[in-house]
């Protein structure tokens, strides 16, 4: 599964062929969760602060997650997103 950024110790990846809705997977320690890219629907366990920084960076990059999705539903190279600063 591609790494397509990491800040703060927080991982993001999306998977090849994954199912809808358009979602990113986020790694943080132990914890893991599944987020909607459109509503921000999660879906495990994460630390709020973990969490708020997750949404913070989605807000930026929203059109840049939707045209990484669309390339790992084809299955090619997804682009490296810039990190929260």
């Amino acid at each position: 599964m591609p790494v397509i950024s990491s800040f703060y110790g927080i991982i993001i990846q999306m998977f090849y062929f994954d199912h809808n809705p358009p979602h990113i997977h986020a790694v943080y320690g132990e914890y893991r969760v599944v987020i909607s890219i459109k509503d921000q629907v999660v879906d495990g366990i994460m630390p709020k602060r973990a969490l708020n920084l997750i949404f913070e960076w989605m807000e930026l990059h929203r059109e840049e997650l939707l045209k990484d999705w669309e390339l790992a539903q084809i299955g090619e190279p997804l682009f490296k997103i810039e990190p929260l600063a």
